[in-house]
């Protein structure tokens, strides 16, 4: 019993030390747009125009993909009645197949494009969450809120801390 009356003791101590030392140390919360950031910085137009081109590259490949497609089942839709049975199943495997390289190829695409995306946007982003971190240390800010329309709901209270991450990164 003696134990448990000393743990109390203790325990209550830390807790009270703690909610002092917190007291003394009050939240400053600074918010930032981070997609507007992002969009700001220099190189991102050639990120942009990189994934541009990308997926033209890959519409383009689908294009092709699609006019082989049509042009195959137009063939096969002015021959059909004076063909025989197993050329029939054999022009609808072709088609069939084909169409299935095609929804595969798309889905692929989409993936390569998100991961080119990624791959080519990271660097950007993880300098500016560096950046952030700077400013947030250099200004003591305990939290700092991405403000992207309808997260933060309310922010006063709160800094925006753009103008000093831009410096930061010499954005001005």
């Amino acid at each position: 019993m003696k134990n448990l009356v000393k743990i109390f003791i203790v325990v209550t101590v830390i807790f009270g030390c703690s909610f002092i030392s917190s007291a003394q140390n009050p939240v400053k919360i600074g918010h930032i747009d981070f997609n507007t950031l992002l969009a700001a910085m220099p190189g991102i137009d050639s990120v942009k125009i990189k994934l541009q081109n990308y997926q033209q590259s890959l519409t383009d490949q689908m294009d092709a993909m699609k006019s082989e497609f049509e042009n195959k089942y137009m063939d096969y839709q002015s021959q059909a009645s004076g063909m025989s049975d197993l050329i029939k199943q054999t022009k609808e495997k072709e088609l069939s197949d084909l169409q299935a390289r095609i929804d595969a190829f798309q889905q692929k695409a989409n993936q390569d494009l998100q991961a080119k995306q990624q791959e080519l946007v990271a660097p950007f982003i993880e300098k500016a969450k560096i950046a952030i971190q700077e400013v947030a240390k250099e200004h003591k800010y305990t939290y700092v809120l991405n403000s992207i329309e309808d997260v933060v709901i309310y922010k006063e209270g709160s800094d925006d801390i753009m103008p000093l991450v831009k410096k930061k990164l010499n954005m001005q």
